[in-house]
Parts: C-alpha cells; structure tokens; sequence
C-alpha cells in the first residue's frame, strides 16, 4: 500500500528505549514506509516528549493529524492498513494477540531487574525467585508458540507483531545471558540475527548519550562485565 506522506515514529534512545524497539522493528521488517524521529532522555525529557505526545512517552506515531501513543496502539493502528501486522490464520492471531498483551502488562521483574542496554553485558548480583519464574515463563511462552505454530517465528512462517513485541527481550537475553531452554535461545539469536535488529543494535552501540537514571538502575541489579558502546 502506498501512502502520500509516510508515517513519523517518535522514539528515544535505541540503546534503552524497549517501548520504541517494538512498532519500529515491526514497521522496518514488515517494509512499511515511516520516518524516525529520535529525542534522547535527559532531565526534561518529558517536556520535550510532550510537545509531540499527549502522555510524554515514546513512542508515539504521526499520521498526518492522527497521534497514536502507546506500542500496543500502535501496532493496531498499523495493522488497520498492513494487514500482516497480525497473522492471516484466525487461532494464531488470537494466541499473538495474548502473548502481546501479556507482554505488554506483564514481565514486571524482568523489565526492573533486567533493564534494556544492547551495549551492556551484565552478570546479576542475584536472581530472585520472581525473575526465575518470568523467564521461565517467556521461555514457556516462545516454545508454545514455535511448536503450536511450526516456527521459525512464534506464529509461523512470518515476522508479526508477536515477535515484535518480544524483540527487546531477545537483547536483554543477549546482556545477561539467562538460563533458558536451546529452543528458546535459538528463537532470540533469530531475532537479534534480523536485519533490523542488527540495525537498531549498531545505532545503539553508536550513540554518544548516557542517562544516568537507567545507567544506575542496571548498575543498581548486577554488574557490568563489558560495555561495548562507542565512547560518549
């Protein structure tokens, strides 16, 4: 579908910005045309954020005068004119459309415990039962899907949202190296190995910015053993 004017999706910091990986990922692999527009965190992030965003967060996606905030909305809002956002088949759709949502209310220990740094590799001082059992789980979750659906992504044959929404995973397996299943690790050196994600991961380690707040909370749960990042 060809479009007059291409779609701007506002994100921040690729080395941090799990929120923002997920729509551009899916937008890049699925080749729908859109602009990235990239504002770093800083102290008055929110304030600059806000004068594209209603909520100042990232992402947010301009469509003309439409503003679509949040992931999740996002990713509908694309699949209203690209329908292979979501899988053809009625039963994977339903079950991509579950695992996006449990993705994106859930997982809260691993989001804290394992913050998003692609530059990062990080050995954790501990791992709590509660971070045990969520990536246990994403690894449940992953082989359900690759084998309910035949693979080599969650729903089938095809890149969707589903593998979208669980992009900024697979770098967080890739910096603190969890104890997973060899199904489940195939299935995250599959994403980090896509041509967009190996985009996004070499914009990250380029980046010049530190942002102290998530430099400390990473920091904060284990302990850096390598930072790959460029110099800032």
């Amino acid at each position: 579908m060809s479009r007059e004017q291409p779609w701007t999706l506002h994100i921040a910091n690729k080395n941090y910005s799990s929120w923002s990986l997920r729509p551009w990922v899916l937008l890049r692999e699925l080749g729908i045309p859109f602009s990235e527009h990239l504002s770093p965190f800083d102290d008055a992030a929110q304030n600059s954020f806000l004068t594209f965003s209603p909520t100042g967060k990232v992402p947010c996606l301009i469509d003309g005068d439409v503003v679509v905030w949040d992931s999740l909305a996002i990713v509908e809002y694309a699949a209203e004119s690209y329908p292979s956002v979501w899988p053809a088949d009625r039963t994977a759709r339903a079950w991509a459309r579950s695992a996006c949502a449990e993705m994106h209310a859930g997982f809260s220990t691993v989001r804290n415990h394992c913050g998003m740094s692609c530059g990062l590799r990080v050995q954790l001082h501990h791992v709590p039962p509660a971070l045990k059992q969520e990536w246990d789980r994403i690894d449940a979750l992953w082989c359900d899907g690759l084998s309910r659906f035949g693979g080599p992504f969650l729903t089938g044959a095809a890149f969707t949202a589903v593998d979208a929404f669980f992009a900024p995973v697979a770098f967080r397996i890739q910096t603190y190296a969890p104890e997973l299943s060899p199904t489940a690790t195939s299935y995250a050196q599959r994403l980090l190995d896509l041509g967009s994600m190996r985009e996004w991961y070499e914009s990250a380690l380029n980046e010049p910015w530190r942002d102290l707040p998530h430099e400390a909370e990473i920091r904060g749960y284990g302990r850096v053993v390598e930072d790959r990042r460029r110099a800032p």
